[in-house]
């Protein structure tokens, strides 16, 4: 039996000792890692760290394992503490009789102040609660509300938040993790659920990124386009020809200045028309959040640019 501290020397081998091969291959059905150039054995009998149980199913999952849930960023305490259920039921999901709940409702109330030990925490809990609200307002995955919590902590730490309301670093920090993780939201559906006007949301966003060094590119109308076509309606295959004509736009640089939504707006519109799924261009303006006008204006010049051969 290998001590922990041999098992963290061979987990850190980088190189074979006999040739210096950066080729290191983990054969793991016979425990043994090996150099891919020369053969050498450079360690066996490796320890399997996973579960020695197997599971079929999600709820053999659930009743078998021995961990809590993975950490978070998006839980003031990273999902470390525990919580006491709001159901009156045990462990063993019976209830619990009634001459013990006035106790039980003693000690979630305690449990629910020793979470949080002090203003910051308490700041800090209040935060993730509304970034929370926001992301599930907006539909956006895990990944997104995980950066987002992540850039807000940053903003803790570096004593960002002073000055500035709670709400307008949450949404400024949500758009952020929205553009850095490739699932874009527009200004202006930010702050409408996040309860601060646009002018403010912009203007953290930006005090954001230039205090934390945080490098975004820009927002790129090919991102928009499976949002807006699925709320449209519309195929795999519009889809396609919209992403084709952005791409061939942004070749001749016919997007540069112009607003990301509109073009990606114009881009569908023309593939529905193409391919004879006809959305009309209000319906395009609605789900877009842009004005009929801009997308005739962007329509017109990636027809005439691109020889498109559409009409109105």
């Amino acid at each position: 039996m290998k001590t922990k501290r041999e098992i963290s020397r061979i987990e850190k081998e980088t190189r074979c000792p006999e040739c210096g091969s950066e080729d290191l291959r983990g054969d793991y059905e016979r425990a043994e890692i090996v150099c891919g150039k020369c053969g050498l054995v450079i360690d066996d009998n490796l320890l399997d760290m996973g579960p020695e149980w197997r599971a079929f199913d999600h709820e053999q999952r659930d009743k078998r394992t021995r961990v809590g849930a993975p950490l978070t960023y998006t839980i003031h305490d990273k999902g470390l503490s525990t919580m006491i259920d709001w159901r009156n039921k045990d462990i063993y999901g019976r209830d619990i009789p009634a001459r013990n709940r006035a106790q039980w409702y003693r000690l979630r109330k305690w449990q629910r102040k020793i979470r949080i030990s002090g203003a910051t925490e308490r700041n800090l809990a209040y935060a993730l609660s509304e970034l929370d609200r926001d992301s599930s307002n907006l539909g956006l995955p895990r990944s997104v509300r995980e950066a987002a919590s992540m850039i807000y902590r940053k903003a803790v730490e570096n004593k960002l938040i002073r000055g500035r309301s709670i709400e307008g670093v949450v949404a400024a920090s949500l758009y952020a993790a929205c553009r850095r993780c490739n699932v874009p939201r527009t200004l202006d559906e930010i702050a409408e659920i996040s309860r601060v006007s646009k002018k403010e949301v912009g203007r953290t966003y930006r005090f954001l990124t230039r205090e934390l060094n945080i490098k975004l590119p820009p927002t790129s109308p090919v991102d928009y386009v499976p949002r807006f076509a699925t709320e449209l309606g519309l195929s795999g295959e519009v889809q396609s020809k919209a992403i084709e004509i952005i791409e061939k736009a942004m070749e001749k640089g016919l997007t540069s200045g112009r607003g990301p939504t509109g073009v990606a707006a114009a881009a569908l519109y023309i593939a529905s028309v193409l391919l004879g799924e006809r959305k009309t261009q209000r319906d395009v303006a609605e789900v877009a959040g842009v004005t009929e006008v801009t997308i005739r204006n962007r329509y017109k010049e990636l027809t005439e640019q691109l020889d498109m051969g559409v009409t109105l």
